[in-house]
């Protein structure tokens, strides 16, 4: 199992969080997602594409650094 963080500058409240789970959530091979308002942060565990997180997180409107 992998974990990937990615930090997300655009988070800021928990519209932000619900938005980023459920696109990240449906990336196969996601087995979970935290999102961390404070430190604008996405964590996810399983065994993704890490391109993938990347493009589901672009597609709910927010952009990784």
């Amino acid at each position: 199992m992998n974990e990937i963080l990615l930090a997300v500058p655009g988070i800021t409240c928990e519209h932000c969080v619900t938005a980023i789970t459920a696109s990240v959530g449906r990336v196969p091979g996601v087995t979970a997602v935290h999102v961390d308002v404070a430190a604008k942060t996405v964590r996810t565990t399983g065994d993704a594409d890490p391109d993938a997180v990347r493009a589901a997180i672009d597609d709910a409107g927010y952009e990784t650094v």
